[in-house]
């Protein structure tokens, strides 16, 4: 029995030991040690405090951009919705050209229909809507959208030649391309053998 009670003695003394011998370790240690592992310390918090710093502004950064995107084209959904009613009203004029207008009253309609897509159009613009009518340009993929292809002897291949559908642009993201016809090469005939 006294020798369990030994052991558990020895056992009991073991951790109170090794703080002893961390004690007479960090004694051991000279002050320019000692300064040295500080110094090493306060720098590492330095650089942890700086890349802290600099997270916290480019948070601050990002933020603030997206805040501006979201500003600048919250409209884009209401704005989508609205190409549909500018392409009905100017189908409307399409539809009977003034030439052919014999009555006041259908003059004057037309007058109105002409009037408030004017007002639809400047609406567009002053909210950064821009038409994109691009009869006679190159085909550029970003705005615009072949529909079909025409032989043109008198147009260089990849010029639009025919605007189906006006596309917009929302400052300087893309609402709905243009839908086009492309100018293409006359095809050559095979020579016969």
């Amino acid at each position: 029995m006294d020798d369990t009670r030994n052991r558990e003695e020895t056992a009991a003394d073991a951790p109170s030991a090794a703080a002893n011998n961390n004690i007479d370790e960090a004694a051991e240690v000279s002050p320019e040690a000692q300064v040295a592992i500080l110094e090493a310390k306060v720098a590492e918090q330095q650089d942890r405090l700086l890349r802290a710093l600099a997270e916290a502004e480019n948070t601050r950064r990002r933020t603030q951009r997206e805040r501006e995107e979201a500003t600048k084209y919250a409209i884009s959904g209401f704005a989508k919705d609205l190409l549909s009613a500018a392409d009905n009203l100017h189908r409307a004029l399409d539809s009977l050209p003034e030439a052919e207008v014999r009555d006041e009253r259908t003059r004057s309609l037309l007058a109105g229909v002409a009037a408030t897509e004017r007002e639809l159009l400047s609406v567009f613009e002053r909210h950064g809507i821009r038409r994109i009518d691009p009869i006679g340009e190159r085909f550029d993929h970003n705005f615009h959208q072949a529909i079909f292809e025409a032989e043109r002897r008198d147009e260089p291949a990849g010029t639009i030649v025919e605007v189906l559908q006006p596309g917009y642009v929302l400052h300087d993201r893309l609402l709905r391309p243009a839908m086009v016809g492309v100018a293409k090469p006359p095809v050559k005939q095979a020579e016969p053998l």
